[in-house]
């Protein structure tokens, strides 16, 4: 037995832990859970507990239903919101087949695999989200927000305050890190922003952030939803996401003197981005309302652009801090707070791995605001368009032989399958806007 599964079982007994939640994320991000008791810890660390994968979507078919989670010592934590003594831990799961081999349906493993690459290239990944999320007063089919405040605007007796401050008291208690907190720019909109870390870290942050933003809000008799776009005549919820490679202790994204102090591997990585942009789409805004974020405006990116301080833009480069090399880093835009995260951040890293190893060459910065832009204007300079709906996002993606290599066959073809139904499923409605419109001129 390793050294962190003793401390985990250590932990159990002085803290008088009872119950152990396994958890892990199905092919649509969804986190499941199974709780065992801690006598079961030991023969879970040695060879996993056994579940039915066919009942969990995207995982396997039901002749070949058996598979193991098992449990990664280094995600254990107590969970914060129970109040009551014996307590509750949890730890994030590996996913494996009967004969101890990775499923290939685990999208934690999707993005190990995909970090591994990077690593055999010398880099380490590291992100920094922006989460936004709505607060409304129910989460029924008529949505109410808490408040009517604005971006940074300091309600008064706001359910954000307490709402917030109670979040990040449960997030630090299970070891995340907090960098901001805000209200964002709709009303009822926040945003929470975690400090920077691996990857893989980041990942399972953000699967343990929307669990504990849900209890909260609870908690407090309120709804809270990272559905992309709520409201139509406000901005909708992204998770921006500030990425930056290093080689050891060095940012392989700086260079002192370079444009905007950008390394060749960062503008090859951004070019990288840029390139397989519309093909990873489908990944990173993975459902049918996505894309109303996406073409609604509101600062949301919808064309393939970079630009320094360009908040119109898919990239954005933040403004250099003298002195700071390590924080030289590039924002991607475009992932909404809904997304698979192991999956987002697969493939946008492999999409820009494989602009360092082709030496994708960066296209010009773009200045404008590319929403100002016309059409015309916009095709004279270049600029390419984000998919506009989950139908084109999900064909654009069937034709990516980078996204299928990075995601594998199995999740592949399912998440392409389940796209698919979800965009007929979405054609059939017959929508409150046709009536209104059409109903008393036809």
């Amino acid at each position: 037995m390793d050294r962190q599964q003793e401390f985990v079982l250590r932990t159990l007994e002085e803290r008088d832990i009872r119950f152990i939640r396994l958890w892990f994320t199905d092919v649509l991000g969804t986190l499941k859970s199974v709780a065992i008791a801690p006598a079961e810890l030991e023969g879970a660390f040695a060879e996993g507990i056994g579940f039915d994968g066919s009942a969990i979507e995207g995982f396997t078919r039901v002749y070949e239903a058996d598979m193991l989670a098992k449990p990664d010592p280094s995600t254990f934590q107590v969970l914060p919101w129970r109040g009551e003594r014996p307590g509750t831990g949890r730890m994030f799961c590996d996913i494996l087949l009967p004969d101890g081999s990775p499923s290939l349906s685990d999208s934690r493993q999707v993005l190990q695999r995909t970090l591994a690459r990077a690593a055999d290239m010398g880099f380490t990944m590291y992100t920094h989200p922006e989460v936004e999320f709505f607060l409304l007063e129910d989460g029924k089919g008529d949505p109410t927000p808490v408040d009517q405040g604005g971006y940074f605007d300091h309600v008064h007796n706001g359910t954000g305050h307490d709402f917030r401050r109670q979040a990040i008291q449960m997030l630090e208690a299970v070891g995340i890190s907090v960098e901001f907190s805000h209200h964002e720019g709709a009303p009822g909109q926040n945003e929470i922003d975690l400090r920077y870390a691996d990857a893989l870290s980041t990942a399972d942050n953000i699967m343990t952030f929307r669990t504990i933003v849900k209890e909260v809000a609870l908690e407090q008799g309120v709804y809270a939803t990272f559905m992309p776009k709520v409201f139509a005549d406000h901005p909708g919820s992204g998770m921006h996401t500030h990425i930056s490679l290093f080689e050891g202790d060095k940012n392989a994204f700086y260079e002192a003197g370079a444009p905007y102090q950008l390394s060749t591997t960062a503008r090859q990585f951004m070019a990288g981005l840029l390139h397989h942009g519309r093909e990873f789409t489908a990944v990173t805004n993975q459902w049918v309302n996505s894309y109303k974020r996406l073409w609604g405006g509101g600062e949301a990116p919808a064309h393939l652009t970079w630009g320094h301080n360009n908040r119109s833009a898919m990239i954005r480069v933040p403004m250099y801090k003298p002195g700071k090399s390590q924080s030289t880093r590039v924002e991607v835009r475009t992932l909404d707070s809904a997304c698979n995260p192991y999956l987002a951040y697969a493939v946008l890293l492999a999409a820009g791995l494989k602009g360092i190893e082709e030496g994708y060459e960066l296209p010009p910065e773009t200045e404008d605001d590319v929403w100002s832009l016309s059409d015309g204007e916009r095709r004279a300079m270049g600029i390419k368009p984000l998919p506009a709906s989950l139908s084109e996002a999900t064909e654009l993606m069937e034709n990516s032989d980078l996204v299928a290599e990075t995601l594998g066959e199995q999740i592949f073809d399912f998440f392409l399958r389940n796209k698919r139904r979800e965009w007929e499923d979405y054609r059939h409605q017959v929508t409150p806007f046709e009536l209104q419109r059409l109903l008393p001129r036809l």
